[in-house]
């Protein structure tokens, strides 16, 4: 037998192995993932953090950084304290205030289902599957239905075993302003008790005049019903959200 001939069995026995091993559609994980989010927003009792924003433009030189406390209320809407801002003028007087001011109303009632990543607001295609600090994850296309402020295109990674959103990498499905060329972000979850909670936000907005901008935010010192957590977002053992 000839070699090509070898390697020609060996491919098509790979791929046969493949197809028995075809990945769930796209539609199945994200039913399952409703069915799991909707069980943790029942366990949902709210909670207290910490956050550290971290603002750099290289180009002008530029860099701003704030420390803030939240409050998550057990509806899901924030309140956010700064304690201390430093560094770029701009950035501390204009820019933190409105991440902060945007994400409160977005956190409201009666705005969370317009954010939330939900078959009334997207379309869902399977892409593959990936591991996510060494845990297998499903990766699944996402786009947004309308082009809603709140949206966004991309991808997100879906724990395997728990049904939880692990990363969102994309970008926004409505350009937020004239003067920004692009932005692109990357969002981390972790696991704490039975919830899921952001550990580290990543982003690069491209504008028309001041270039690459990046934002970069640590989650940190989460404490639910008075119970501390450690700054990668794991509760303590026998503790409940």
């Amino acid at each position: 037998m000839r070699l090509s001939s070898l390697f020609l069995i060996f491919a098509t026995a790979m791929a046969a192995d493949e197809s028995s091993q075809q990945l769930p559609s796209a539609d199945e994980i994200v039913a399952k993932m409703m069915e799991r989010d909707n069980q943790r927003k029942a366990a949902f009792r709210g909670y207290t953090a910490a956050r550290r924003y971290v603002l750099e433009n290289s180009r002008h030189h530029k860099r701003a950084e704030m420390l803030v406390t939240v409050k998550c209320l057990d509806n899901g809407s924030k309140q956010f304290e700064t304690v201390s801002a430093s560094g770029w003028g701009a950035a501390r007087s204009h820019v933190f205030p409105r991440l902060l001011e945007s994400e409160s109303d977005a956190s409201l009632p009666g705005t969370q289902e317009r954010s939330r990543i939900t078959p009334q607001n997207y379309s869902f295609e399977m892409a593959g599957k990936d591991s996510i600090n060494h845990r297998p994850a499903y990766v699944i296309a996402i786009a947004p239905k309308t082009q809603n402020k709140y949206l966004v295109q991309g991808k997100i990674w879906v724990d395997a075993d728990e049904f939880a959103i692990v990363r969102i990498e994309g970008k926004p499905a409505k350009n937020p302003s004239f003067w920004i060329k692009s932005v692109h972000f990357v969002h981390n979850y972790e696991k704490s008790g039975v919830l899921w909670l952001p550990v580290s936000d990543r982003s690069v907005t491209e504008a028309r005049i001041l270039g690459a901008t990046e934002l970069t935010i640590e989650y940190f010192n989460y404490a639910s019903n008075g119970t501390p957590v450690s700054a990668s977002g794991e509760l303590a053992q026998g503790s409940r959200p």
